[in-house]
Parts: C-alpha cells; structure tokens; sequence
C-alpha cells in the first residue's frame, strides 16, 4: 500500500469531504479521488459511501481504518526515533491545546520556542481537551495541551505544568452577590452554567460540590470558558472560572468547604518517541510555566 493513499483515506476519513481532504494535504480533489481509487483498486473493495453531500466510510472502509492508522503510526514511529538520533530540532510538530490554555498558558512558551526553532512546521489544533487527548491516542497528534483528564489512560503520560484554581462567580447584580460566604445548599437554589457532559472541568466542579450535586439546576452548557463568562456576567445563572477570567464583571462568592483546582499539563502518548521538536516545545512550556 502506498503511505500517500493511506494518509489521504485518512483525512477523507476524518473531514467526510474529499475537498477538505484536499485542502488538508495540499493536493487537488482530483488526486484525492485518484489516490482513493488505487486504494479500492487494490482491496478489491468500495471505501466511501456518498449520502448527500458528505463521505462515509463503507464496511470495508471501517475495517481499513483502524489498520491505517496503525501503519501510518509505524512510519511516523520510525522517522521519528531516526531524526532524534540528530540533534537538529526542525520538521513537523502536531500540537492540540483547548482555547482557554491556547490562549492564556501556551503564548510565552509558543513565542520562546518558535524565537529559538523557527524551522519547526506547527500545527496547532484548537479543540476540547478530552478530543485533544484522543488524537494523542490515536496517534494524530505528538501532543496536547489541556486540562488533564482524570481517570486511568494506560496509553497517556500525563505532566502538571500548572494549578488551575476555579473560583465560584456570579454577576455583579446577581442576588448572591452581596453574599461574603454561602453555604453550599443556597448556591444549589439558583441555576447553575456548566461544560458539557464528558468534560473534565465538569466533572471537578461537580465532584467539588458533590453534596448537592443532585440538586442542582443546570440551566446552559458549553464547552467554552469565555462564553460561560459572558452568559454568567450577564446574569444567566452562576458558574465556576479560572482566575484569569474574572474581571469587574463578575463577583467571586466564597463558598464555605469548596475548594475547585484543575490540573493544567501536557499529554502525550506513552508508547511513541518524542521528536526533538516536541521534546523542546515541552522544555519550554515547563520553564515559562
């Protein structure tokens, strides 16, 4: 099999577009549909469905997909215990980090690592951190960025680079506002903006308030900490958020027994070698941490 046509199966896999796919490795459409072509071809077996205007994997190309991945890992595997043999820090680095991290705990690191390694290709991927921990599994990226997930991971190493503490805020003209400490059963009175179920700062936060956990009344969920914020700000119900979203907008409100802290770090994948350039990146995170 040609390492080329797996690695454009894969990106039609993931993107259900051979238009993205294109995009994503820089060829026209024309030859994704050529490279997918040689594929069957040479499977004796269809890989892509047509419902509408999206691509799905056939049967056959569910059974392929997992296979790719793996080989496509083995080849990347091999390149990179070669390069690390060199001391050059250059190539690649596929890098996936939440918004909140991306934007408030990676740009020193970022600007100290591109400053002394300018010969690095990032690629940065924005996404939740419990997605950006799968694609480390997967071997889709070298690394992650994010809040680090609980729970056991046999296949990720996981680093704490920083303490997260999350404080309990609501708006300024909220009826609790005026409140210097609270106990916990009247912040269970009012509705309450939460992640997303799966999402670890979810979990933390409701494990923090574990003795009324079933009493509380979510009201809205999103994944995105500055939207939260805002629907918080504006009066929409309470929430928990790092200090480094809280401003004149918000009222922090103590709470008496509560204690939220999240773990910030790096993921990466327990069996797989590190390239020099992600090797680097992760020594500057450490030190601007």
């Amino acid at each position: 099999m040609d390492i080329d046509d797996l690695q454009t199966f894969l990106a039609v896999a993931e993107y259900g577009s051979f238009s993205r796919a294109a995009e994503r490795n820089f060829i026209t459409q024309p030859a994704v549909s050529k490279r997918i072509a040689a594929l069957e071809a040479e499977l004796g077996a269809k890989l892509f469905d047509r419902v509408g205007r999206r691509v799905q994997l056939a049967p056959a190309g569910t059974a392929l997909l997992p296979q790719a991945r793996s080989i496509l890992n083995g080849v990347d595997e091999a390149k990179r215990r070669i390069a690390a043999l060199s001391l050059e820090i250059t190539g690649p680095l596929r890098l996936g980090t939440s918004y909140h991290v991306g934007l408030h705990r990676l740009p020193r690191a970022l600007k100290q690592f591109y400053t002394a390694h300018p010969g690095v290709q990032l690629d940065l991927r924005f996404m939740d951190s419990e997605a950006a921990c799968h694609a480390v599994e997967q071997g889709e990226l070298d690394l992650a960025v994010v809040t680090l997930p609980h729970g056991a991971y046999p296949r990720l190493q996981r680093e704490k680079v920083w303490d997260d503490p999350l404080e309990i805020v609501v708006a300024a003209a909220h009826p609790l506002a005026a409140a210097r400490q609270l106990r916990l059963q009247t912040l269970a009175e009012y509705p309450v903006i939460l992640p997303v179920p799966g999402a670890t700062t979810r979990e933390i936060v409701l494990a923090a308030l574990a003795p009324v956990r079933r009493q509380l009344h979510i009201s809205l969920e999103t994944n995105y900490l500055e939207l939260i914020k805002m629907l918080v700000s504006i009066g929409l119900g309470w929430s928990a958020l790092p200090h480094t979203l809280i401003d004149g907008d918000l009222k922090v409100v103590q709470i008496e027994g509560v204690n939220i802290v999240r773990e910030l770090g790096v993921v990466t994948h327990a069996a797989r070698t590190l390239s020099n350039a992600a090797t680097a990146i992760i020594e500057a995170i450490r030190a601007t941490g």
